[in-house]
């Protein structure tokens, strides 16, 4: 690979066994331009740029013109060179037109690949403005912008996208869908072409009236999909009466994951139930005999009979936090609630990195692994990040038959929904 090495000779740049012109480097595939100078400051670089075509045309009447009217300067921003913002001053020309039938009487030159009138950026810029903002939008594309210093926000961005051609006749298959301009406050209709693709329109509201007056306009299509709201309904039937009216998969799927997912919620005390009855005929209940002897248990017991006491002698809730030192919102919960869900509750409370890793470890327990190390091994693999004293303590009363059955989880009426419709569904005419 031969070392490449650079040195200025007049506009040529030698790199290597090659050479390539500085407008060349500058302005790729523009043609009748030259860079007088280069000029590299600290935050940007300047090219002093001029066109090398003796004549122009007139953008009217098409007539070459050599008599020069004035010139002038004119500042574009070009495309960033070595990772500095570069800025091309060209001088351009006014010329006359001497054609008698033009009514122009002077036109300013245009140098192709290079300027476009009225415009403040090369041709080159312009490309790179229009792909930013088409493929990230405003803000994501001016934070871009900002990274490959190029001088544009989000504004600037936004107005190189031009909104498309609508045609005069509507697709054979057209979409119509609503989205949210500003979520639960302003609502559009997007219209698109279901063959290709492509989006054909965007309507600024979601009414009846609004859909059937465009179709009134671009007749043609022959199937419009939609989904299943009234108003869209509405304004097929009125404006466009012989298009067949189907709903998407999509739609499809959603409506009926709604409507499992609603009869799932109306029937929720009726799973709580079956998830309560599974409990009781797959795993049995510790008794309060068998728990053992640790210093929370002594608390708790400790701690009910004392209240228990005092309620029955008569004391009201304030005076026995007084005397006991707790909150009345505790002691209120230990009058209120039995002995055992105090106990239950005590020891879920000190297992609680445990609690996801309980029903694979009653499962693994009644497989016939027993062993703690290697149910410790097992649940790190799961990304318990628990102790082993811990996983010991809860394969102790797995082994004295003390544990605390893990409830069975009741079904989400979302994961129902979601394993209720068959995926293969496809568009169907909507009667």
């Amino acid at each position: 690979m031969p070392r490449c090495g650079h040195r200025s000779a007049g506009n040529v740049l030698v790199m290597g066994d090659g050479c390539l012109s500085v407008e060349s480097v500058f302005f790729p595939g523009a043609a009748g331009v030259r860079v007088e100078r280069v000029e590299v400051l600290a935050d940007r670089t300047l090219l002093q740029v001029s066109s090398t075509h003796l004549s122009r045309s007139c953008p009217d009447c098409g007539l070459p013109s050599r008599r020069v009217h004035s010139r002038y300067d004119r500042r574009l921003d070009d495309r960033p060179v070595a990772g500095q913002r570069t800025v091309a001053l060209l001088t351009v020309r006014r010329f006359f037109c001497d054609a008698s039938t033009c009514v122009r009487r002077t036109f300013v030159e245009q140098i192709d690949g290079v300027t476009e009138p009225y415009q403040r950026a090369s041709t080159g810029l312009r490309r790179w403005l229009h792909a930013i903002a088409a493929e990230l939008g405003g803000r994501p594309g001016a934070r871009l912008c900002r990274t490959l210093s190029v001088p544009a926000g989000r504004m600037r961005l936004l107005r190189h996208l031009r909104a498309p051609t609508v045609a005069d006749q509507a697709p054979r298959v057209l979409g119509v869908d609503e989205f949210a301009f500003r979520r639960g406050r302003r609502y559009g209709t997007i219209l698109v072409d279901v063959e290709t693709h492509q989006v054909v329109d965007v309507l600024p509201d979601r009414t009846s009236e609004t859909l059937a007056a465009w179709l009134r306009r671009h007749a043609g299509a022959q199937v419009v999909c939609r989904d299943r709201a009234s108003a869209y309904t509405r304004a097929i039937k009125e404006a466009a009466p012989d298009a067949t009216q189907v709903a998407d998969r999509w739609h499809l799927l959603r409506n009926l994951s709604l409507a499992v997912e609603h009869v799932c919620h109306q029937h929720r005390t009726c799973l709580r139930k079956h998830a309560e009855h599974q409990q009781r005929t797959q795993t049995r209940q510790p008794t309060l005999d068998l728990l053992p002897a640790t210093l929370i248990v002594d608390r708790i017991r400790r701690r009910h009979e004392e209240i228990s006491r005092m309620v029955q002698t008569g004391y009201p809730i304030s005076e026995i936090a007084r005397r006991l030192g707790l909150d009345r919102k505790t002691v209120r919960r230990y009058r209120d609630t039995d002995l055992d869900v105090l106990l239950a509750s005590a020891r879920d409370r000190r297992n609680v990195p445990l609690d996801r890793f309980k029903p694979y470890l009653q499962a693994q327990f009644a497989a016939g692994c027993t062993n703690a190390t290697e149910l410790y091994q097992q649940i790190r693999e799961q990304d318990f990040r628990g102790g082993y004293s811990t996983l010991s303590r809860y394969v102790r009363t797995l082994r004295d038959g003390t544990a605390v059955p893990t409830p069975n989880p009741i079904p989400n009426p979302r994961t129902i929904s979601d394993h209720a419709p068959a995926r293969r569904a496809v568009a169907s005419p909507i009667r």
